[in-house]
């Protein structure tokens, strides 16, 4: 069985010093080890990401989160069971604030300023899908990997 958890958290450190490369070492490594996908995005001070794979899998990761002192406020904005994955690669990205069109961020967010915790798990889930696909995220040169 197939789930996707979506959660929010914030930065225990300012966003000028979060240790992306370091998140994404440790993602890559771990989601491989437990056949986990979805997107990550950082933006400010928050993390907003969705993870996708088997239940015990997902689960697990997420606890570790939780106790990862990278993060703080963990929040879970929805947790479905899935029909198939919508984020098939690991993807490690930062949203630009000053890249995303306000009116995108009006859509889903009930102010121009990009809170997931103001927002419901499926406008969030919805903004995720729309800053993929229109190339907002900005992965830089490893921050993507294709799995096979």
């Amino acid at each position: 069985m197939l789930v996707r958890c979506l959660y929010a958290s914030r930065a225990t450190k300012g966003p000028a010093t979060i240790d992306l490369s370091g998140i994404l070492a440790d993602s890559r490594a771990n989601n491989t080890k437990h056949d986990i996908t979805g997107v990550l995005i950082s933006a400010g001070n928050y993390f907003i990401q969705a993870l996708e794979g088997g239940r015990a899998q997902v689960n697990e990761t997420y606890n570790h989160i939780v106790h990862d002192q990278r993060h703080s406020d963990v929040t879970i904005l929805c947790f479905d069971e899935i029909s198939h994955r919508s984020f098939e690669g690991w993807t490690m990205g930062e949203v630009s604030l000053d890249q995303v069109n306000m009116a995108v961020l009006l859509k889903y967010s009930p102010s121009t300023k990009l809170d997931p915790f103001a927002m419901t798990g499926s406008a969030v889930l919805a903004l995720l899908h729309e800053l993929v696909a229109t190339g907002t995220v900005n992965c830089g040169n490893a921050a993507r990997t294709q799995r096979g």
